[in-house]
């Protein structure tokens, strides 16, 4: 019997489907199952027994991991927000920018270039409580008198972070929200002013609705980064002080390499997967309905 030939198409993508298979689909596959085991990486034969979703019921009662989902919903919640808010300014500044504009969009994207474990050493020198640009310029301004521990207390060392991610991203929304204004067309405005629209008016009812599905875009973009932050965390904090400002993804990689409960780490980990398929869901939602808006007003 001859095995029936497969189409060239097919053919030419299965190296790529293999080498896909080999490092996205089977990992995937085999982290899925440890999440149904006790598995630890001291005990490799754990791997091998099943019990069933107990490593999900006992998320349920662990404080930790609840107070970690708690804080990663509080930074996305505040980063995007505020992320949104500065890069539409900032888009707002260089869309009326009559010379340079082109040297202000390269600058915009300067923050993105930085990795963010560059970005983590970054802002932890500068709010180091000692020699940290922070506290010099606020002693020398005559703000405060001592310096503030700003990666010592909880709160301060979560405000501290947060400064981190909006600094390191609010490119991307300004970016986005700057392309929507380029593209906007320009008779709406002008009759908006022929109306006798005031300013705020005008953006309110006509800029406004017209660049929402951009700054969408972008919430759906950082929800998914927000959502998953490690780098900036590890090393400006660890997640201290006394795991303050500890997040899920980092308080996933203590409880699999520190403590070597991978079979549960899998499981936090796919609770968060579940937490970004959310945002990323009403994000979506959002968009659909903004440009339907859009549809049907233009």
């Amino acid at each position: 019997m001859r095995l029936p030939r497969l189409p060239a198409p097919v053919l030419l993508l299965m190296p790529a489907i293999v080498v896909l298979a080999a490092v996205v689909i089977v990992p995937l596959c085999l982290s899925l199952y440890s999440s149904f085991t006790p598995f630890r990486l001291t005990k490799p034969e754990t791997f091998f027994v099943f019990i069933g979703l107990r490593n999900y019921a006992n998320l349920l009662a662990d404080w930790d991991f609840w107070a970690a989902f708690g804080r990663t919903v509080l930074l996305l919640t505040v980063a995007l927000n505020l992320e949104m808010l500065l890069g539409l300014g900032l888009a707002l500044m260089v869309e009326k920018a009559t010379r340079g504009q082109r040297i202000l969009r390269t600058l915009l994207m300067f923050p993105m270039m930085f990795s963010p474990i560059l970005v983590g050493f970054q802002f932890k020198f500068m709010f180091n409580d000692n020699i940290g640009l922070v506290n010099n310029a606020l002693q020398a301004l005559g703000i405060t008198g001592t310096a503030i521990p700003w990666l010592i207390e909880g709160h301060l060392a979560f405000i501290a972070i947060l400064v981190a991610e909006i600094w390191s991203a609010t490119a991307v929304f300004a970016i986005l929200i700057l392309a929507g204004l380029l593209a906007m067309p320009k008779e709406p405005l002008e009759a908006a002013r022929v109306d006798g629209c005031t300013p705020w008016q005008t953006f309110r009812y006509v800029t406004w609705p017209f660049i929402m599905p951009f700054a969408y875009i972008a919430m759906t973009i950082r929800s998914l980064d927000v959502a998953r932050a490690y780098d900036i965390v590890k090393i400006m904090t660890d997640g201290g002080p006394a795991k303050r400002t500890e997040l899920l993804w980092t308080l996933i990689s203590r409880t699999a390499y520190s403590d070597a409960k991978m079979g549960l780490a899998n499981a936090m980990a796919y609770v968060s997967i579940l937490l970004s398929i959310l945002f990323t869901v009403y994000f979506f939602r959002k968009l659909a309905a903004a440009r339907t808006q859009i549809g049907a007003e233009w």
